[in-house]
């Protein structure tokens, strides 16, 4: 919604009384970001002391789905819920790199603890998982894009080893190459145009 400049003038001659009240009452019905503001103006801690506190919180959330792994619904359900942890630590910090490393790390984590859990399911029940996995998969790629080449080089690894983890993973690989996902992506880097491929992808029903 976009505010006319006579509104904004009225806002900007409004005392500050009542300039507070009206900011406060905002918050309240903004979580998200009174939580920025918080961070932004009264935390101690910066933007890589909040992806550390992150990665510990996904490595322990990681543990206990897999302590307590009842099926793959119950996993994706826990990813998406986890999942959604990054997407608000993203959206309080503006933290661009964390929000690929951390979601790297996300699936890197659930690959590595769950692998047998994943192929001990039937390829049907397994399904949903196996197309969320790759659609996040996706994800990175398409969030690496935006990110300046010297990120990227410190992403690198990382990047490497999920893919090499896919590629290790029969049900995951079959889905993948059933969706266009090529996991050399993440191994050897993505085409200039992969938002294009990605978009393309989507208006045909894949990754859904």
């Amino acid at each position: 919604m976009k505010f006319s400049k006579e509104f904004k003038e009225a806002i900007s001659h409004l005392p500050s009384i009542e300039k507070d009240k009206l900011l406060y009452r905002l918050l309240k019905k903004d979580i998200l970001l009174a939580k920025r503001l918080e961070f932004e103006l009264l935390s101690d801690a910066n933007v890589e002391d909040k992806r550390a506190e992150m990665q510990q919180h996904i490595s322990e959330e990681v543990q206990r789905m897999t302590k307590g792994f009842y099926s793959t619904g119950y996993l994706n359900m826990d990813i998406r819920y986890l999942s959604g942890s990054i997407t608000e630590y993203v959206k309080v910090t503006k933290d661009k790199f964390g929000e690929v490393s951390l979601n790297i790390q996300l699936l890197t984590e659930v690959l590595q603890q769950n692998r047998e859990h994943i192929l001990n399911a039937s390829f049907g029940r397994a399904s949903k998982l196996l197309v969320a996995i790759i659609a996040r998969a996706f994800k990175i790629l398409l969030l690496s894009d935006k990110l300046h080449e010297d990120l990227l080089f410190d992403l690198k690894e990382d990047s490497k080893q999920l893919g090499l983890l896919i590629g290790d993973n029969d049900y995951l690989m079959r889905t993948a190459i059933f969706h266009g996902f090529d996991v050399n992506w993440l191994i050897s880097g993505s085409p200039a145009d992969i938002q294009k491929i990605y978009k393309d992808l989507r208006d045909r029903g894949y990754l859904r």
